[in-house]
């Protein structure tokens, strides 16, 4: 059986960096892994990414906005996800439907049950077997990356961020079994050696084999600290 992995966190909480770290230590332990990212990890996902993140679409409606990151979710389930785990491969994903219902349910305010319904037709009721929140504090996450260089999500006040957050910890009171909490304002190393400790720690429960000693296999998506 294979294993599922997401993460997830406010703007700049540093997922790309700690994401690539882990499949660099599962990769030395033995395991395959496979990188990607939302939206994004297939032609038409990064197609749907620019659309969501270019500051060209101001105009774009939460709806409308909440539609698309679901439209690129379900065809990398299709295309990529789903396939990796039926081949036995560990499956790292930077986001995935907790932050739809994150940005576009509590900070945008749509309503999350809704969404939840959306997303389980999306991936065919697909979901995580662990996901790593790495928590940061709203003005420190964006202070991380330069404001002319924030895309069309890192934009929206401080107020929207802040509802993202607590959104988060409201998804993590719901279902704590699934979730770990990382630190994400500690070291590099110390948030990596965090995150190691609780992938490893759920896979004493799964059972996979290690398989390769080859890198982890990347898809590229480009950067996707502030994808939904």
């Amino acid at each position: 059986m294979s294993l599922f992995i997401t993460f997830e966190g406010p703007d700049g909480s540093g997922k790309t960096t700690q994401i690539r770290l882990l499949a660099n230590a599962l990769g030395a332990r033995g395991y395959q892994a496979l990188i990607t990212r939302e939206p994004g990890g297939t032609p038409i996902g990064n197609a749907i990414r620019t659309l969501l993140l270019s500051p060209e679409f101001n105009e774009m409606s939460p709806r409308t906005e909440a539609l698309l990151y679901i439209s690129a979710r379900a065809q990398i389930v299709h295309e990529v996800i789903r396939p990796a785990i039926a081949q036995g491969t560990i499956v790292l994903c930077d986001r995935f439907g907790d932050s739809t219902l994150a940005y576009q349910g509590y900070g945008h305010g749509q309503d999350v049950e809704e969404l939840r319904a959306i997303i389980g037709f999306a991936t065919g009721g697909l979901r995580p077997d662990l996901t790593l929140y790495l928590d940061v504090d709203v003005a420190t996450g964006l202070q991380r990356k330069q404001p002319d260089l924030w895309d069309r999500v890192e934009a929206y006040d401080i107020t929207f961020h802040e509802n993202v957050r607590r959104g988060y910890r409201r998804l993590i009171a719901e279902d704590p079994e699934r979730w770990a909490i990382v630190n994400g304002e500690e070291s590099v190393e110390a948030i990596h050696a965090q995150v190691l400790t609780h992938v490893l720690a759920r896979m004493e429960t799964a059972t996979i084999l290690p398989v390769t000693t080859q890198p982890a296999t990347i898809l590229p998506a480009g950067n996707a600290e502030s994808a939904a």
